[in-house]
């Protein structure tokens, strides 16, 4: 189902959810772990939802969606972190749209983006359980990744990853190996936990954590 025929939450439910969930971060994390509401498969109303509640960043997990719902809305008004894993023939439509790119993989990826978006703010994804198949580049990899991106001329904020879906064990395994790197490269920002594990990356380290569906309810199928 197209995000344009989903429904819409009410608006007062988001903002009340909106400042429920950030509240809780703000009293787990003394202030340390922001809220990056994620409006994937849900409508532009939504995002309109999110900026009333004096919210300007939102994620989006696909190239089209988010382009679209900028179209949608007035230029500036939203701050859009591209947090899906992303093909380099997307990079120049998104290029000076994307105010951060979360999910910088490989250095083919790190290349476009510094070609195409010259000094944009991006993040390393890592795979710190280096699992078959999953996005994002292993431990190993990531010191001379961070390198290029700075060699590059970008703005390398910090680290991603994602957890391991119900398995607490090993998501604490991966929050902790990708705090560690990024104490060890002096990167202050660490994109780890969603709606499911988010307590648990922020006693981990999370600087921000990336939630739809606790602020918006269940996606239906595409």
């Amino acid at each position: 189902m197209p995000p344009e025929n989903r429904p819409v939450p009410p608006a007062g439910q988001v903002l009340d959810r909106l400042e429920a969930i950030q509240g809780h971060l703000d009293v787990r994390s003394g202030g340390r772990t922001r809220l990056l509401p994620v409006t994937k498969a849900f409508p532009v109303e939504v995002v309109s939802s999110v900026l009333a509640a004096g919210f300007q960043d939102v994620g989006e997990n696909y190239a089209q969606e988010l382009l679209e719902k900028n179209r949608q809305l007035s230029p500036g008004r939203v701050g859009w972190h591209m947090i899906g894993g992303l093909q380099r023939n997307k990079v120049r439509r998104l290029a000076g749209v994307v105010k951060l790119w979360q999910t910088v993989d490989r250095a083919s990826l790190l290349d476009e983006i510094a070609k195409r978006d010259s000094g944009a703010r991006i993040l390393v994804q890592v795979d710190p359980l280096n699992g078959e198949g999953k996005a994002g580049c292993p431990p190993s990899e990531v010191e001379e990744l961070v390198a290029r991106g700075v060699d590059s001329g970008l703005d390398v904020a910090g680290l991603m990853t994602v957890g391991a879906a119900g398995d607490p064990a090993a998501t604490r395994r991966a929050f902790k190996v990708l705090a560690e790197l990024a104490d060890s490269l002096d990167l202050a920002e660490r994109s780890m936990g969603m709606t499911d594990d988010m307590d648990l990356a922020v006693d981990m380290g999370s600087t921000m954590v990336r939630v739809g569906r606790a602020l918006f309810g269940e996606r239906l199928p595409r």
